[in-house]
C-alpha cells in the first residue's frame, strides 16, 4: 500500500497535529495521502465522500474513535476500501491503533504486512400503514441508502412511555416487545449499544443478526440471535386509543426515519460489506479481555 485517504475527526485532533504528522510520514516514505476532516457527527456530506475520494486510494486511515470509523465505513460503502482506525477517544473496540503505534503500523501497511476482515452490514427501509397492508410488501433490499455497520435502532420519541414493537422474522410472528426500543445489531455492533442493553458479545467476523430489546417491560424478554440472511419486520403496535405513539429509526446513531402506529420497518443484510484492516494477529477474545480490564 502506498496511496492513503485519511479521515480525521477534528474534535479529536483539533489542531491537526497528528494528521499532518502522519501525512508527512507517508509522503516521506514515498506514498501519497489525501486528507478529509469532519466532526464525526454530521451526515450532510457523507454521500459525496465516496465520490471525492481519489480512485487510486488503497487504504483509509480514520482518526477519531469507533463512531468516526463507523460513519466512514457507511460513507465509503461501495468503494471496497479497507479501513483502519486510530483511537483518539476512550473505549474503542473497532479502532486497533493508538497514537503511539500509528507510525509503526504505517510501516507494516506500506510493506503489505496486514490482513483484511470482511464485516457484514445492515440495511433498512420503512412503509407507513396506508402503503403497507401486508408483510409481503417489502421492497428489494439495497434500494435505500440507509446502511449500518453497527446497528439499526428503533426507539421511542416524545413522552416517557414504552412502545409496543411487534417483531416478525421471515414473515413469521416472533414476539411483541413492550420497551423503550429495539436494537438490531451486526456482530461488529455487538460491543456497542447492544452490549450496553444486556445483549451478547459476538466475534465480529461471525455472520448473524442480534435482536435486543431496550429496557423491556416483559419479564421474559431476552436477546435473540437469528441467521444473517433472515429478514426482520418491526411494526409499531397500538397501546392506547389515541394511537399517538411515535418512534424513530437510527442507523449507527444517526436518526433517519420517523414511524407511527401501524408503520413497519424492514431490516436485512446489506449487499455491501465493510473491510477492516488489521495489523495485529491478536484474537478478538484477547483484544476484548484487554479492553474490558482497561475500562472496568
Amino acid at each position: 500500500m502506498k496511496h492513503f485517504l485519511m479521515i480525521t475527526n477534528i474534535y479529536k485532533d483539533a489542531e491537526l497535529r497528528l494528521t499532518e504528522g502522519i501525512k508527512a510520514y507517508i509522503e516521506q516514505k514515498g506514498g501519497t495521502c489525501v486528507c478529509m476532516t469532519g466532526t464525526g457527527e454530521e451526515t450532510g456530506d457523507t454521500p459525496s465522500m465516496a465520490e471525492r475520494a481519489p480512485r487510486d486510494i488503497e487504504c483509509v486511515l480514520v482518526l477519531g474513535g469507533d463512531g468516526t470509523l463507523i460513519r466512514a465505513a457507511a460513507a465509503l460503502v461501495g468503494r471496497n476500501l479497507p479501513l483502519i482506525g486510530v483511537n483518539l477517544g476512550t473505549l474503542g473496540y473497532l479502532c486497533e491503533l493508538e497514537e503511539g503505534s500509528v507510525f509503526a503500523a504505517i510501516d507494516q501497511l506500506m510493506e503489505d504486512r496486514y490482513i483484511v476482515e470482511e464485516r457484514m452490514m445492515l440495511t433498512g427501509h420503512g412503509c407507513n400503514e396506508s402503503e403497507c397492508n401486508a408483510l409481503e410488501c417489502n421492497a428489494p433490499r439495497g434500494m435505500t441508502k440507509n446502511i449500518a455497520l453497527n446497528d439499526i435502532v428503533i426507539h421511542r420519541t416524545g413522552a416517557l412511555s414504552v412502545i409496543s414493537l411487534i417483531v416478525y422474522v421471515n414473515g413469521e410472528y416472533l414476539n411483541t416487545f413492550r420497551a423503550d426500543g429495539i436494537i438490531i445489531s451486526t456482530p461488529t455492533g455487538s460491543t456497542g449499544y447492544n452490549m450496553s442493553a444486556g445483549g451478547p458479545i459476538v466475534d465480529p467476523k461471525a455472520e448473524m443478526i442480534l435482536i435486543t430489546p431496550i429496557n423491556a417491560h416483559n419479564l421474559n424478554s431476552r436477546s435473540i440471535v437469528i441467521g444473517a440472511e433472515d429478514e426482520i419486520v418491526v411494526e409499531i403496535g397500538k397501546r392506547r386509543s389515541q394511537r399517538d405513539e411515535t418512534a424513530e429509526v437510527s442507523f449507527d446513531g444517526d436518526s433517519a426515519v420517523k414511524l407511527g402506529v401501524g408503520d413497519r420497518f424492514f431490516v436485512g443484510r446489506a449487499k455491501d460489506t465493510a473491510l477492516i484492516c488489521k495489523i495485529s494477529r491478536k484474537s478478538f477474545l484477547e483484544i476484548l479481555s484487554k479492553k474490558m480490564q482497561t475500562y472496568t
